[in-house]
């Protein structure tokens, strides 16, 4: 199947121009959420991706930047590979440097509605290799941070490069760290730990959690493949993990006929705070309040809080 993206690159040679024409009127920026104390007003962005219309998919993530900030958010969460979708066959030959045009269209975005953004981007480095990458913009439209996924899908390692590096900043929100989708599977977690130990309040993951056309409403989408490994992380450490997904069928690439589902989450160390739908139609913002954890344990004051817990360090694997 030929890539869906070389059809628009014939017919509008400037994609920046087209998402961003015609410029709405400009929206009153909202204060930053203040009516709940130590908290964060977040906006998670059950956004639809189609595979290879980035064009399209960025007008959304546009629209939905706008709606969380009307709905005085202080930031939103986009899901992983926005632009192509994920493992679909046009980022290969697509894919755009970080800063690059797509990324400046959620820049743009950012600055214009005066809230940070966070999402899921493929980057095409300068070296040529290809990453599943997010990105965390500030009010201002600066990027802040920028990720590579680490615990890839042996499925999305044709398309993608292993992540080299974890970091995390201090914003008037807290100290936020990303990560993307599969990293906080269990087998993943360590990425989590680390951020945790680097001091992350806030984790941000943007996903794209899929499974099979089969699978409907009556069956739970969760099990202990998502709520388990952030439920670690949030009670350990007293974080706050959260993770949105996009939603509607797949097209192209290795898991094409599949379906994004939604149920995008959030889990603070006293449990679950927030869910999208789980439909694969269900793209919607939620609007979740969330608490800013206190954090003052540092380095090995953590291993202390992590043996209180009952935590433990020494236990080797169990043999085969």
């Amino acid at each position: 199947m030929p890539p869906l993206f070389s059809r628009w690159k014939k017919t509008d040679p400037a994609p920046a121009a087209a998402v961003a024409a015609p410029a709405p009127p400009p929206q009153p920026i909202l204060p930053p959420n203040t009516a709940h104390s130590g908290s964060i007003r977040v906006g998670m962005g059950q956004l639809l991706v189609e595979g290879g219309e980035p064009l399209r998919n960025l007008e959304r993530a546009a629209r939905m930047i706008a709606e969380a900030a009307e709905q005085g958010c202080d930031l939103v969460l986009l899901p992983e590979t926005l632009d192509f979708a994920w493992t679909h066959p046009s980022a290969l030959t697509e894919a755009q440097p970080i800063p690059g045009r797509f990324s400046d269209i959620l820049c743009q975005e950012a600055a214009r509605h005066g809230i940070y953004v966070c999402a899921g981007l493929t980057e095409r480095a300068a070296d040529g290799r290809v990453y599943n990458a997010a990105v965390l913009i500030s009010p201002a439209g600066d990027i802040l941070l920028k990720y590579h996924k680490i615990n890839l899908l042996t499925v999305e390692q044709p398309f993608y490069e292993v992540g080299t590096t974890l970091n995390v900043i201090d914003t008037p929100l807290g100290r936020l760290g990303l990560n993307i989708c599969a990293d906080n599977y269990i087998d993943g977690l360590p990425i989590g730990h680390t951020l945790a130990r680097m001091g992350a309040e806030i984790i941000l993951s943007p996903s794209s959690w899929t499974v099979d056309y089969s699978v409907t409403e009556e069956d739970d989408p969760y099990r202990e493949k998502w709520i388990k490994p952030y439920q670690i992380l949030a009670s350990y450490y007293n974080v706050v993990v959260v993770g949105t997904t996009s939603v509607g069928y797949i097209v192209g690439g290795p898991y094409e006929g599949k379906k994004s589902v939604g149920c995008s989450l959030a889990v603070a160390a006293d449990g679950i705070k927030a869910q999208g739908k789980f439909n694969e139609f269900a793209g919607e913002l939620i609007v979740a309040d969330l608490p800013r954890p206190q954090r003052p344990e540092r380095g090995t004051a953590i291993t202390a809080r992590l043996q209180r817990l009952g935590y433990r360090f020494d236990e080797l694997p169990n043999p085969a």
